[in-house]
Formats: structure tokens, sequence, C-alpha cells
């Protein structure tokens, strides 16, 4: 388990296996750097003379036998142009720094790049985003083989971050802690999402947040089953399930860190721990990336542990649809009618579209809490890859103040989303001539249409829809899931919670 820390002190004086300092583009060294060449007797100025390290963004060199410092190494990383550095730029370097200590048996190391001034950048932002950076760079899921021995045999275990003054001590401590918890949230989110689908079924997920309430003491954690969701009426998640042979769930996790009359935020997260498509079955290429179906939901899971643990005085609710979609003769097909607990029906002219069918008994079951917003978070359409590729996820709202919230929440952190239009005409290509709609509108703005389908079962509440298709997981050698959108939901509460206490005070 990495562990991070904050300190005050001269970088001359730091008594550590590896000291990472900056360069700039042209050799330009920063102001810890400079110190450390000064009382080296122009050791570092030596080195970037030779043109060893010109301080291309992300470059790396490890130095050693440094004199008159305390530190048994020194790792120089370029940070590019001065002017140009802003808090993306700074969060690479630390990352390149990071990964190369890393695997080079560094147990600790402690950091001058925190206290860098980097355009458009807090220390909260800085400290926050290299917390989480560094646990991403560093994770590895290994679980599941034989020989686990493929590491560095002294891995990275402790990140010390150097502050400009001491009296910025207090704060950053905070700003470290609750970093931790959202990296631990990711963490849980991408182990929850990178196991296969012969293990991580709905029931195993329905287990694993159940164990979260042994660690959270805030966190309650309910299991609604498939007697109890036939009571509710929730045929159109259990229409979904017909065709597997594991049970579905209906995960509901509470977490009340604010008075019990104060509304909460409803998280939704899409649990398909597997989908083939259905009887509308998949192509087989790739198939096996459908073990992220779940994507939404390890989100929501994660999104959960991190409010937890860091305690926030928030009430949030986190409901998990969980299912398998398989084909078999007992499976939902095309052309099937089926009445969602809202009592709307809905045509299904593809089995591939159960998504939004699942999510959409678990939209109007959130509404049972009149919440202050819902959020649902789904890895729901290829169309939002297609739209928007693998960088930002796709946002739909039916409330622009929370779409707001929610853009600004993403580009604090560096987990960006992007708007999508939501008008009453895409409801248009929804229409069908035997149910009140259809699953599906047509290959035409498919990711919106899926969100005009869902937005008829959450009322009049606020809502917001993520689309975390391109952003859930990674392909190739990176293959892997992400762990995204936890850094956006978690700054999302955070500053709802903050917003909160501002108005009690």
């Amino acid at each position: 388990m990495l562990e991070f820390s904050v300190k005050s002190g001269a970088p001359e004086k730091q008594r550590t296996a590896c000291l990472i300092v900056g360069v700039f583009e042209s050799r330009r060294l920063s102001a810890a750097a400079e110190t450390i060449d000064q009382v080296s007797d122009g050791f570092i100025s030596a080195i970037t003379r030779r043109g060893d390290m010109d301080g291309d963004l992300g470059d790396t060199l490890l130095l050693h036998g440094v004199p008159n410092i305390q530190a048994d190494r020194v790792m120089l990383v370029g940070l590019g142009k001065e002017r140009e550095l802003d808090t993306r730029g700074l969060i690479k370097a630390t990352r390149a720094a990071v990964e190369a200590l890393h695997h080079r048996g560094t147990a600790e190391c402690v950091s001058h790049l925190s206290e860098i001034n980097v355009r458009g950048g807090s220390i909260k932002q800085v400290l926050r985003q290299s917390v989480v950076a560094i646990g991403d760079a560093l994770y590895r899921f290994d679980d599941l083989k034989t020989d686990r021995d493929l590491g560095p045999r002294r891995p990275l275990r402790k990140v010390t971050f150097i502050l400009p003054t001491r009296r910025e001590l207090m704060e950053a401590e905070r700003y470290v802690r609750e970093a931790t918890a959202i990296s631990n949230g990711m963490r849980m989110a991408k182990n929850l999402a990178n196991m296969p689908g012969n293990l991580l079924t709905p029931t195993t997920m329905a287990e694993h947040a159940r164990k979260m309430t042994e660690t959270h003491l805030h966190l309650s954690v309910e299991v609604l089953d498939q007697s109890r969701m036939e009571a509710l009426g929730m045929n159109a998640l259990l229409a979904v399930a017909r065709g597997s042979n594991e049970p579905p769930k209906l995960i509901v996790m509470e977490h009340m860190g604010a008075d019990a009359d104060t509304p909460p935020i409803v998280l939704v997260g899409k649990g398909v721990t597997f989908d083939s498509g259905g009887i509308s079955i998949k192509p087989g290429a790739d198939m096996d990336q459908m073990k992220f179906d779940m994507g939404g939901a390890a989100a929501t899971i994660g999104v959960m542990s991190a409010v937890a643990e860091m305690q926030l005085p928030i009430n949030v609710v986190g409901i998990i649809p969980t299912v398998e979609n398989m084909p078999d003769g007992a499976a939902m097909k095309p052309g099937d009618v089926i009445r969602s607990m809202s009592g709307q029906t809905i045509e299904v002219l593809n089995t591939d579209a159960e998504g939004r069918l699942i999510l959409c008994d678990a939209l109007t079951y959130a509404t049972r809490y009149k919440p202050a917003a819902i959020i649902d978070i789904a890895t729901l359409t290829g169309a939002c890859v297609i739209a928007l590729g693998h960088h930002p996820s796709g946002l739909l709202s039916n409330h622009d103040p929370l779409a707001q919230e929610v853009l600004q929440a993403g580009d604090n952190v560096n987990d960006r989303a992007w708007q999508l239009p939501l008008w009453d005409e895409y409801q248009d290509q929804l229409k069908s001539n035997f149910a009140d709609m259809a699953n599906i509108g047509g290959r035409a703005g498919g990711t919106i249409t899926a969100a005009a389908f869902l937005s008829r079962f959450v009322g009049d509440y606020h809502w917001a829809h993520l689309d975390i298709a391109g952003t859930a997981w990674k392909e190739g050698e990176e293959k892997g899931a992400t762990g995204r959108p936890v850094p956006l939901l978690a700054e999302f509460l955070m500053n709802r919670a903050q917003q909160q206490k501002d108005s009690d005070d």
C-alpha cells in the first residue's frame, strides 16, 4: 500500500533514497534543482550542459553521488516550457518520475515538484492529482497470475511532497488524506472491473459491497434479490437477467453523513457483469472486453468507498442494478414488450441495448429517495466512443446547472466530461407502434437517444447521465479498467458537501 505525506524543508537536507527535482526546457533549473546545484558545486548544471537533460516534459535522469546533500540519489525530471506548465503537465512529470523510480527498486522518495508554481493550479489541485496519478501509475492487477513476482523487488512504498512553507501543512495533509481515499476508491473500482465474468457475478459483487460495511461505519448495504424485484415490478431489469443462470441483484448502498432529512445525491451504476448482447449477440472479436460492462457499478462502489473513507458530511446513495446478459431459451427477444417499474411499456428492438433496461428500473427506484440530484454512470453506447473518443466521458442532463457542476468537477481533477444536447426532438426516435417507447432509436445520435430513453424515468428530479463507454477501460498493451469517473464524482460530492456546510453556517 502506497503511503503519502507532506512536509517542508530545504532540498539539500532531505534524508531520502531519492530526491525528485525539476528541469525546465532549455536546461533551466527549478528552484530546488538550483539549490542542489549550488551546494554541489555545479554538479547538476554540468550534467545539463553535456545535454543529458534538456528539460523535455516527462524526461527523467537518475543521478548518483551528488555531493554535499543528504539524499542517496537525485532524479531530474523534465517540466517542458516554464510559462506553459499547468497542472496536467506537472502531473505528467510526477507520474514519469515515480514510474522510473518504482522500476529501479526505490522504496521511498521526496518530491520537490509539488512546490513548483503552475499555471492556473493550486497546491490543493497539485497534491490531489499527484496522489491519484501516482496510485494510477503504479497500479497492477496480477491477483489471478500464478507467478505474481513480476514487478520490482523493492517497489515504491512512500512518497513525500515538499511544500513551499509550513503554513500550508495542515491543509495539505487534509488534501493528501482526501486524495488517498479517492485513489483507494479508484483501485477498488479497477479491481472489480478487471475481474473476469466467471469470478465477478451479480452475487459476488453484492458480497463485495456488503463486506465494505465492516470497515466503514457510516455505510449500510441492502441487497434486493429477484423476488423483491418481482414484487416491485422491476420487469425491465428482470427481463435482461432471464437469459442467464446468474440471479440478478439490486445493490443499495447508503452513506448518511448529514441529517436524515437532507435529500441525498443518488448515484446509479450500470452493473452488467458480462454482456454477450443476448439474442442480438455481439461479434466474437473483443467480446472478452464485455466484462467491463459493469464499469458504472464499479465506479459507484469506488466512489461510495471514497466518500465513506473521507466521512463526507453528505448523504449519498449508490444504487447498482447488476445482471448478466446471456442468450438462452428464456432470454428476452427482439419484439418483446416489457412493463417497467414506472408502469411505462418498452418494446425491445435490440437485446444488446440492455443497459438502459436495467437502469430505467433503478432510476425509478432512485426517485423514492426524493433526491437532490441523480447521476447515473454507465458504459452505455459505442456511439459515445465514436463521437468523443476515449478522452472525455459523455454527459447529458435535464438540468443545466447540474451539468455545469459535473463538468467543472471533471475539469478540476482532469477527469473530464463533454456535454451533448438532450433536446425533445430526439424523443421522436423512440416511438413504437406497440409500446410507449422502443429501447433504441436507430443509429443516428445513439448516445443521445439512449439518454433520452433514461430521461423518461427520472420525473422532475435533477438528473445527469455519464456515458463512460470510452473512458472506463483501455485496450491494447494497457488493457484494463481506468477507475474513471471516480475522481470526477468524488470532486462533485466534495463540492456539494462544502456547499451544504456553507449554507448551514
